[in-house]
């Protein structure tokens, strides 16, 4: 099952997406993509629904993030050994955590917006895991069934804010537009295996990013194990897992978005998204 919030900014309605490849309203059956929304029990009862009986959603209209009602974003750094080496990083012992505002999520075809006296906004194409059930302390033979449901992100950073203006990397990946998830949840049941999921990347139709999922260094149940254990995870919280290499801070050289700029990404079952890149107008 793929589910979508679709409609105007701030004002996105749930759907899924049918046989057919085409948007179905779910209003009257459920409030949001969220919360209580994502638990199994309600998730089994979506899933039985026929959906050619819902009502048809005409063709065009905008998707929204994939999920309403996010409490927190938790990102994961340095989770592939490629990318931590063209970062010039070292291969962490344990996983690096950050978080993302919820602020910058945005829609899987929405713009990205640089931000103000930005230099360098990079991208980075990720699995997005979706949490159904609260998750504390939970042991990692456990984990997975937690999830609710899977999602592509790009989590758009700006590296000198996050790098080289002190503190932690929140500067470089909370800014508004900075984390465009979609176009859709996809449920745990349509994904064979999220461990081995292809990601891509392309800016201006050259393709930068092409990996695997199968080469993280922290796998996804060990991924919410051990966040289960700084913090609880509740219904509707994101992790985002980390991106393969080929970021534009480890071209040669370094190559970062700009106005007018076409950046599209996608992944194995996952979707596709596409943002254009314009600069902060005020």
């Amino acid at each position: 099952m793929k589910l979508v919030r679709y409609g105007a900014l701030g004002q996105e309605k749930p759907g899924l997406i049918d046989t057919e490849g085409r948007i179905r309203s779910l209003e009257g059956e459920i409030d949001d993509v969220s919360g209580e929304a994502l638990a199994p029990q309600a998730m089994a009862r979506l899933a039985s629904l026929d959906g050619s009986s819902l009502p048809r959603v005409d063709e065009g209209v905008r998707l929204g993030p994939c999920v309403g009602g996010v409490g927190k974003i938790v990102a994961v750094g340095l989770n592939y050994s490629d990318h931590a080496k063209e970062a010039g990083m070292p291969i962490p012992d344990e996983p690096i955590l950050f978080l993302k505002a919820t602020s910058s999520l945005s829609g899987p075809y929405d713009e990205i917006e640089i931000p103000k006296h930005s230099k360098e906004t990079d991208w980075e194409v990720e699995l997005g895991i979706v949490i159904g059930t609260r998750a504390k302390y939970v042991d990692e033979s456990q984990s997975l069934k937690h999830v609710a449901g899977y999602f592509l992100a790009n989590d758009v950073s700006e590296r000198e804010f996050q790098q080289r203006r002190s503190g932690q990397w929140d500067k470089g990946k909370g800014c508004d537009t900075f984390c465009p998830i979609g176009p859709w949840l996809v449920t745990p049941d349509e994904i064979a295996d999220p461990q081995n999921l292809d990601l891509w990347l392309e800016v201006n139709g050259e393709r930068h990013q092409a990996g695997t999922t199968a080469t993280m260094i922290f796998k996804i149940p060990f991924l919410i194990s051990y966040i289960s254990h700084f913090m609880t995870l509740n219904p509707g919280d994101l992790i985002i897992t980390g991106t393969p290499p080929g970021v534009g801070q480890g071209l040669k050289p370094p190559r970062f978005l700009q106005e007018g700029d076409v950046v599209e990404l996608g992944g194995a079952g996952l979707g596709a998204q596409r943002q254009a890149v314009r600069a902060y107008r005020g």
